[in-house]
């Protein structure tokens, strides 16, 4: 089984940057599409982005297209989430989750309840 633990979350500036990692255990993480997501306070859980099991396709919510990057190192059971411009609503708890292979390639990538396995969370603090 895969256990997944966040780093690099912490207070910003608006226009500024952040790295997050997701360092994961167990020998079947190359089984797994990894996905971000946040949540805010008082609102439901958001898709952020996700990435295949190969790594060369990726998805991304419209609101961080173009500022975020995810990647992943199947040597290393890494994945990351390089954010740029980041902007005050940015500001959740981000976790990563993973998710079986096959549901990766359907809609169900951009829904939480699909994905089987978390992280704690770490926070993102943008200030204005």
């Amino acid at each position: 089984q895969v256990q997944l633990v966040e780093s690099g979350g912490g207070l910003v500036q608006a226009g500024g940057s952040l790295r997050l990692s997701c360092a994961a255990s167990g020998r079947t993480f190359g089984m797994y599409g990894l996905g971000w997501f946040r949540q805010a306070p008082g609102k439901d859980r958001e898709f952020v982005a996700a990435i295949s099991l190969s790594g060369g396709i990726t998805d991304y919510t419209d609101s961080v297209k173009g500022r975020f990057t995810i990647s992943r190192d199947t040597a290393k059971n890494m994945v990351t989430l390089q954010m740029n411009s980041l902007k005050p609503e940015d500001t959740a708890v981000y976790y990563c989750a993973a998710l079986s292979a096959l549901k990766y390639f359907s809609t169900a990538k951009y829904q939480p309840d699909e994905y089987d396995i978390w992280g704690q969370g770490t926070q993102v603090t943008v200030s204005s």
